[in-house]
């Protein structure tokens, strides 16, 4: 039972993670209509920035990526998917895949192809609940997550900026003629995303403190299955796809004979559900206009 309880906090505490990084790709969907594929990307900025000015303090790195994190992500929407609005989804898709290796590239030519040791803090003592016994950095990462994932529903509820998002999301069209400036509030989207993305690249380097070029890469396609398990373009569907792909992983790593397939598992997983629901756990059916 105390093995059953931690893995389940350790699950929850990965899937909060990718749900992060699945709100970015969400978010993104349903208000431009894109898939940003150079989203898990953006972690390994916000990860190598950490690495940068880690030497001052670790508030200080963690504040300069995320900010580092939005500029890049405004920089690539203004100046990679702003030209191509109105374009194919396929000019669209190739732009977002040249723009992820674009990203790998530089981080290759500044900083090496070499694995850099990202230490954030370091957390000797453990949480004892009862007879389970929990790492700090794993207590840390669900906590957090869990806040933010709150803030930013309330935040798109109830503010007058994220009723414009649900708004443009439902009808760019009537959006703009309501007075809605759809351009910024497209850019605002993906500042929150890249800022998701910095946040989920801490927790990760809590987890595991060693960064590489590739190092957004897998985070961010298994948060994108997420946030097609949860229902692309939903919110809580990508709380909820991100919650459920991390328990999935870490009860397969868990299990001896499972371990080697976890990818496998948890892409199956995908293939299932939108076999047998295509729009994905919470996401709904739109019609198109023709």
């Amino acid at each position: 039972m105390e093995t059953f309880f931690s893995t389940l906090i350790n699950g929850l505490s990965l899937g909060g993670i990718y749900a992060m990084i699945a709100l970015g790709y969400t978010m993104v969907y349903g208000i431009a209509k894109m898939l940003n594929f150079a989203h898990g990307d953006i972690i390994m900025v916000g990860g190598y920035t950490i690495f940068l000015f880690l030497f001052i303090n670790p508030i200080v790195a963690i504040a300069a990526a995320i900010v580092f994190c939005v500029v890049i992500g405004i920089l690539i929407e203004k100046l990679a998917y702003k030209p191509l609005r109105g374009s194919s989804p396929l000019a669209v898709l190739i732009t977002a895949i040249g723009v992820s290796y674009l990203l790998q590239s530089f981080a290759q030519i500044l900083f090496g192809s070499a694995t850099k040791f990202v230490e954030i803090a370091t957390f000797e003592k453990k949480l004892q609940l009862g007879a389970v016994s929990i790492d700090i950095p794993t207590i840390i990462t669900l906590v957090c997550s869990a806040a933010v994932m709150a803030a930013l529903s309330i935040f798109v509820k109830y503010s007058k900026t994220g009723r414009a998002m649900i708004a443009v999301s439902e009808d760019k069209g009537a959006a703009q003629l309501m007075g809605i400036n759809v351009n910024t509030i497209i850019m605002i989207t993906f500042a929150i995303g890249s800022a998701l993305a910095a946040l989920a690249g801490v927790f990760t380097l809590l987890k595991s403190p060693a960064i590489t070029p590739t190092f957004g890469a897998m985070p961010g396609i298994k948060a994108f299955t997420a946030a097609v398990i949860g229902g692309i373009g939903s919110i809580p569907g990508a709380m909820v796809g991100g919650l459920l792909l991390g328990i999935i992983e870490t009860f397969s790593n868990a299990v001896p004979a499972l371990s080697p397939y976890t990818d496998a598992v948890e892409f199956s997983i995908l293939i299932i559900v939108l076999l047998v629901k295509p729009t994905g756990l919470l996401g709904k059916k739109r019609r198109e206009k023709v």
